[in-house]
């Protein structure tokens, strides 16, 4: 196996290097150019099978972005379609089409609402699944009252989670034109879908745009509970090519633990119109002065968790914002990551450059180190729990340990035989966190 692994990678650097990846995919599909981790993070965040769309991603034989977003677009509108269908299947309600998501009235959100709110609470206890059998038989041993409208219910919404997670995969890594369309389209449909929830599972929702440095806005979701506040605050930001709606169908199941939440995604990608660097630390800081400044949330207890590189910039902030009361990194690059990796597919690296504003090899490595916060270790005094896979084949797994050993107040949690932020734990690690800010911030 361990040659094989040597082989594969050799196979990614070579044709990194000679910019040969499209060609090679020709001929062996998209799967050795992407991360290890590429499919189980997009099967936990729709409830993909894992088999069927790793035969999706083998069938996927380019990563020009025409190519790419054809294929994947033409998956997500068959789900799309599913659930157009579904919803319309009860024939007395008038439900607009979510192929025009953008255009959908509040009028017109209620009337989805009626529609889906069967299933709601069951979706957002047990999110998306791999199958209409699998949905069949949480309805039949979860459900109350009528389980044929329920389970109708959730695969209205279990449809249109998948939709909306292909179209994600359509966008990895984001910037060029074809992938920013299918960006937006999941976007859109996302943000159609959590109005339509949040009334039925007892959330309070609301659209939040915030202007930070360099005129960059953060279009991010605040999630309230519907009890008295003022709340303590997480707020949750993602990696490279994530996505607010990656976050928020993973954490639906914990709105009951007395938090608040506000969802962004990571300067430098997808929407933000100027590279991530040292200075977005700003954009992160107009955001707590957002939360600050809301007198629903407590402003002494405010936490922040991060994934992958936004990992980073929990750690990052926790050492520079005295205004967090506790962090949580997962998988985080803080220094050794920043190196440069053999064997890191193209794509990564074709992302890092578009996220960091860089234009070759050498400026990228530059732009990496300049990132690094091991010298700020000793400075994040607050809690900090650091966790990752210990066999991290994205990043470094070196640096969570190392974060965790140097941080005066840190807890290292690392899954044995695990890829990059622990995704074949993924539920698991989401519920330790959970019940860890709730105790570091005494949440309800």
């Amino acid at each position: 196996m361990a040659t094989v692994t040597v082989w594969s990678r050799l196979l990614v650097t070579a044709c990194a290097i000679t910019r040969t990846t499209n060609l090679v995919a020709r001929r062996r599909g998209a799967a050795p150019f992407l991360p290890r981790l590429f499919v189980l993070r997009y099967a936990n965040m729709g409830g993909l099978d894992p088999v069927e769309f790793a035969a999706q991603i083998d069938h996927a034989r380019s990563f020009r972005a025409d190519r790419w977003c054809d294929h994947w677009n033409c998956i997500a509108a068959q789900h799309l379609r599913r659930a157009n269908m579904l919803l319309r299947d009860p024939g007395d309600v008038d439900v607009p089409d979510l192929e025009d998501a953008a255009a959908i009235t509040d009028d017109q959100v209620g009337a989805l609402r009626d529609v889906v709110s069967p299933g709601a609470v069951l979706f957002a206890d047990h999110g998306p699944q791999p199958s209409a059998q699998a949905i069949d038989d949480l309805v039949a041993a979860q459900a109350a009252g009528d389980h044929r409208r329920a389970a109708q219910a959730f695969l209205a919404i279990d449809a249109w989670v998948k939709a909306l997670t292909y179209y994600q995969v359509s966008a990895f890594p984001g910037h060029d034109p074809h992938r920013m369309a299918a960006y937006h389209r999941s976007r859109e449909l996302f943000d159609v879908l959590v109005r339509v929830l949040a009334p039925s599972i007892d959330v309070h929702v609301e659209q939040v745009d915030v202007t930070a440095s360099e005129g960059q806005i953060v279009r991010g979701w605040l999630i309230l509970p519907t009890t008295p506040g003022p709340h303590p605050v997480v707020l949750a930001t993602n990696g490279l090519e994530g996505t607010v709606q990656e976050l928020a169908v993973a954490l639906l199941r914990y709105r009951a633990a007395g938090l608040a939440t506000f969802l962004m995604e990571m300067p430098g990608s997808y929407a933000y119109t100027t590279p991530m660097s040292v200075r977005s630390e700003a954009i992160y800081r107009a955001v707590v002065d957002r939360l600050v400044a809301d007198d629903r949330l407590d402003p002494d207890r405010i936490a922040m968790v991060g994934v992958s590189f936004g990992g980073y910039w929990a750690a990052r902030m926790a050492a520079n914002d005295s205004r967090l009361a506790c962090a949580v990194a997962c998988g985080a690059p803080t220094q050794r990551s920043f190196r440069g990796g053999f064997g890191m597919p193209d794509v990564i690296i074709h992302a890092l450059a578009q996220t960091l504003g860089v234009s070759n090899p050498i400026a990228l490595v530059r732009a990496l180190r300049r990132l690094s916060i091991r010298d700020r270790y000793a400075d994040i005094t607050i809690p900090l729990l650091a966790i990752n896979g210990t066999h991290d084949t994205l990043l470094s797994t070196q640096d969570t340990v190392d974060l965790a050993g140097a941080a005066p107040d840190a807890t290292l949690l690392l899954y044995p035989n695990d890829d990059h932020c622990a995704m074949g734990h993924y539920r698991q690690w989401l519920d330790h966190s959970q019940n860890w800010l709730r105790q570091r911030l005494g949440a309800a």
